[in-house]
């Protein structure tokens, strides 16, 4: 029996430490939610999951650009359904303008109603999305995935409508030049169907891309979660049995403390 050195209470205190520490670790991975507590848990599974974390941040940042292309084109469409409703009036204004039983006063007055109507188009050739011009000649330019790539949307540029010698120079103020501009009016409405059907396409491709930026994030967020986040259930079991080798240890370093003192009585 010795006094000096009490190597039950040593390996009773190493023993209580590696418990405790191991119940500190369980306690801060509850309660972050993260199984990686430290670095020094998992090594290799922090530097994965940062690389995910980044590129889940990436996806989203092209999905929220993805949206606002769908915003611009969705813009881009009701402004020209609006140019549409125009020209359907324009050329319905230059068929009755062709009516030999009403004078050059009456389609005057059509032609009143015409000119407004052109220049109502004119000035939607100049509207803008959050400073972006709608109807510019030159595609779109939009990153659609988180390694940068991209998707050129094709740009729409109104040139055949009120634009030079066309619906611009063109009226109903005689009967030979609603003819003239029944034909011109026609050609405007196909080229601005070409437009929508354009822009349409742009649309259900920006869509898609939405899609499968939603459906990527989900599963890098799956396989982050996998690597980073603790199950708590699994956890919650490991702590209480940190709970009972801490406790028990405690109880059985006090005893361990208390056992060199029988030597008191070999002594006495």
């Amino acid at each position: 029996m010795i006094i000096n050195t009490n190597p039950g209470a040593a390996m009773a205190a190493r023993i209580l430490g590696e418990s405790s520490s191991a119940l500190q670790k369980s306690l801060s991975r509850l309660s972050s939610g993260s199984k990686i507590a430290s670095p020094s848990d998992d090594a290799a599974g922090t530097g994965v999951a940062m690389k995910f974390g980044a590129q889940i941040n990436r996806i989203q940042a092209a999905k929220d650009n993805v949206g606002n292309a769908i915003s611009f084109s969705q813009t881009q469409d009701g402004f020209l359904s609006k140019v549409g409703n125009a020209l359907d009036r324009m050329s319905e204004l230059a068929m009755l303008a062709q009516d030999e039983t009403k004078t050059d006063q009456d389609r005057a007055l059509y032609h009143k109603e015409y000119d407004k109507l052109d220049d109502f188009i004119t000035a939607i050739k100049s509207k803008s999305f959050n400073g972006v011009n709608l109807f510019q000649s030159g595609a779109m330019t939009v990153t659609v995935a988180s390694d940068g790539t991209t998707f050129g949307a094709s740009g729409i540029s109104l040139a055949k409508v009120g634009s030079g010698t066309s619906v611009a120079t063109s009226g109903v103020s005689t009967s030979a030049s609603a003819a003239a501009s029944v034909t011109i009016l026609r050609a405007a409405i196909t080229a601005l169907a070409s437009d929508r059907a354009t822009v349409g396409a742009n649309m259900s491709r920006l869509e898609s891309e939405s899609t499968t930026l939603s459906v990527l994030k989900d599963n890098m967020s799956a396989a982050r979660s996998r690597i980073a986040d603790v199950d708590v259930a699994q956890e919650s079991a490991n702590f209480a049995r940190q709970q009972i080798l801490v406790q028990s240890g405690t109880a059985m370093l006090a005893q361990a403390n208390v056992l060199p003192q029988s030597a008191l009585r070999l002594i006495g």
